[in-house]
């Protein structure tokens, strides 16, 4: 049988996808085409609205392009709408986001019974102890970079964010998995390692003595080979002194962090429920700058938050020139039920969109500036 595989979403959700697909051509499926496949794998997104939407719309386009195909659809917006998955949109099994190991046998058992599979986690199951589900990865089909998930879930809980409740509490994988994944990735000749989780940074957090950096420490010590160690994500939180201390020792740590803002006004942080001031986040940007001049530093911003003031909006418009980013990610605030800022004062969607136009010339005009610093300069590149 025929397989096709969809991804939308995250870095963590291609990785996911990835590691599925390995597990059907492990057992003997072969990989098909938008014209030619027996089942279609869907891992669906629900981050916002739009994600969600998109999600339906990816899986009723499949099942109407081939009614007869059995369509697995995992993932987020899987887990919190499952029934709506089958009845309106056509899937035939919808697996969550703790096991999508078992998606071959419920492939198995549909073929037999032809009746629909559920198998998602409530919110209560997940806010409970789960094991991090082990979906590792043997081969890319890239030639060059290899993607590492490290963690999944979230303790955070950002006002504004419905992925804690969907993907449940933080869960780290084993550092001797991850280790043993990376060594084999590199003796097949991957040259960038990009480390990924749903909040990868926060690693290790139920562990007594083991964090993200001692995490990243050991990849370095034990990889000296490594052309390049990337970090998808890194919240300010997270960025210690070992941290640092890598990061100037190590060049092949990638000349680049993304380190999400969402808000440089301390009154919109606390109502995002950020645990951290514009003041404590300046202050870890500096540090980062003092062992890497030129590092690139991106970022997320989410504007329109409810009942961000003009005042509000000009204290992030003015921390954002002064940490001079090399790239903003832009989001306008997106509801989701279910979150503590669902219950907040929306504002005019007019009101947003012209933010956020305000903040992508800001950003596009950065990013410029941040490239001009490297003209007429020889740097080495990865194809």
């Amino acid at each position: 049988m025929k397989f096709l595989s969809i991804n939308l979403g995250c870095k963590v959700n291609a990785y996911e996808t990835r590691a599925i697909s390995s597990l059907l051509l492990k057992e003997g499926y072969e990989v098909g085409t938008s014209k030619d496949f027996d089942i279609a794998l869907i891992n669906t997104c629900t981050v916002t609205h739009v994600a969600s939407k998109k999600s339906r719309q990816m899986i009723r386009r499949i099942h109407n392009l081939n009614p007869k195909a059995i369509i697995v659809v995992m993932g987020c917006y899987a887990n919190n709408n499952a029934k709506e998955a089958i009845k309106d949109c056509g899937a035939n099994i919808v697996v969550g986001i703790n096991n999508r190991h078992l998606i071959i046998k419920y492939i198995k058992q549909y073929l037999k019974t032809k009746k629909n599979i559920i198998d998602v986690n409530d919110v209560k199951s997940l806010r409970n102890k789960v094991n991090y589900e082990e979906l590792g990865i043997p081969k890319y089909n890239e030639s060059t970079r290899a993607y590492i998930k490290i963690s999944d879930g979230c303790n955070n809980f950002c006002s504004y964010c419905i992925i804690p409740i969907t993907r449940g509490r933080l869960r780290s994988r084993n550092k001797e998995e991850i280790l043993c994944e990376i060594k084999s990735l590199i003796k097949q000749g991957y040259k960038e390692i990009v480390l990924t989780g749903i909040d990868t940074s926060s690693y290790g957090e139920q562990y007594k003595n083991y964090r993200f950096s001692n995490l990243l420490e050991d990849i370095l010590k034990e990889n000296p080979s490594l052309f390049r160690l990337r970090i998808s994500s890194i919240e300010i939180s997270e960025i210690d002194s070992l941290f640092l201390k890598l990061l100037k020792q190590y060049k092949n740590i990638a000349n680049h962090l993304h380190v999400p803002l969402q808000s440089g006004s301390d009154s919109v942080l606390k109502r995002m429920n950020r645990k951290y001031t514009s003041k404590e986040y300046l202050d870890k940007i500096k540090a980062i700058r003092k062992v890497r001049k030129d590092i690139a530093i991106t970022t997320d911003v989410i504007v329109g938050f409810p009942n961000e003031t003009i005042k509000e909006f000009k204290e992030t418009y003015n921390f954002i020139k002064k940490v001079k980013y090399a790239q903003l990610h832009v989001f306008p605030f997106s509801k989701r039920e279910g979150t503590a800022a669902y219950l907040m004062k929306d504002l005019d969607p007019k009101i947003k969109q012209a933010r956020v136009k305000e903040l992508i010339s800001l950003g596009n005009k950065l990013e410029s500036d941040y490239q001009k610093q490297f003209y007429n300069k020889k740097l080495e590149v990865l194809f």
